[in-house]
């Protein structure tokens, strides 16, 4: 049974949400501190973090806690703001959810974020379009030689998108291709993942906006169109 620690100050939500995650038939228990969050994290296959706790800054809990290793993590937020869910997924978080969001709809993502640390089929060769290179072994991304850290998401956003660079793909398509779903939120959850892969990558220009349709690469198109004039 898949063991889910979930980390929040507030006894009656740790509750709930603890009683919730039992009847989707997960084994869950709670803590209601980062410090104690860092010690007995390792026991959990998968961390549900709230952002606001009494000792720690949730943010730098994030980081301490993706530093140690490639635990999956999901940031839980009182606020539905883009702000706070792009700085989670920068801090490290797999995925970034909101309290008021209904519990079904939490235990779904954890569903998702938990088949997302499986290997994934079809993603086995190594993607260069210089300067970007991606090696889905290691889920590493580097650009102009310079290591650039993503989630487990990210990378396989970008993956999607790279592999197929000359092809616009529909937010349905890449829900279903990284998600595994097809979430009512599903344009909220790309955007979000998309700002924070065009903020580490340093430039909007690596992926590009079809109004109305999705997204694709972006240099790597240029580059292509380049080659063959």
């Amino acid at each position: 049974m898949t063991t889910v620690l979930v980390v929040e100050q507030n006894a009656s939500v740790a509750e709930a949400m603890v009683h919730s995650l039992g009847r989707q038939g997960y084994r869950a228990r709670s803590v209601d501190t980062g410090a104690r969050a860092l010690r007995v994290y390792r026991e959990a296959d998968l961390v549900l973090l709230s952002l606001e706790l009494p000792d720690m800054d949730g943010l730098e809990v994030c980081r301490s806690l993706r530093s140690g290793g490639d635990k999956p993590l999901i940031a839980v937020t009182d606020l539905d703001d883009e702000l706070d869910r792009v700085l989670a997924l920068k801090a490290g978080a797999d995925d970034c959810v909101v309290k008021t969001w209904g519990f079904r709809e939490i235990g779904a993502r954890i569903e998702a974020v938990l088949r997302r640390a499986r290997p994934l089929p079809g993603t086995t060769g190594t993607i260069s379009l210089h300067p970007l290179h991606m090696d889905p072994r290691t889920q590493e991304v580097r650009l102009h030689d310079r290591f650039v850290p993503v989630t487990s998401k990210e990378f396989e956003l970008l993956y999607a998108l790279a592999a197929a660079p000359e092809t616009v793909l529909s937010r349905k398509a890449l829900m279903a291709k990284v998600w595994g779903s097809d979430w009512v939120c599903a344009s909220r959850t790309i955007d979000t993942h998309v700002s924070s892969l065009r903020a580490k990558l340093g430039s909007s220009g690596w992926i590009i906006t079809v109004r109305g349709v999705g997204y694709r690469m972006g240099h790597a198109r240029r580059a292509l169109e380049a080659s063959e004039s």
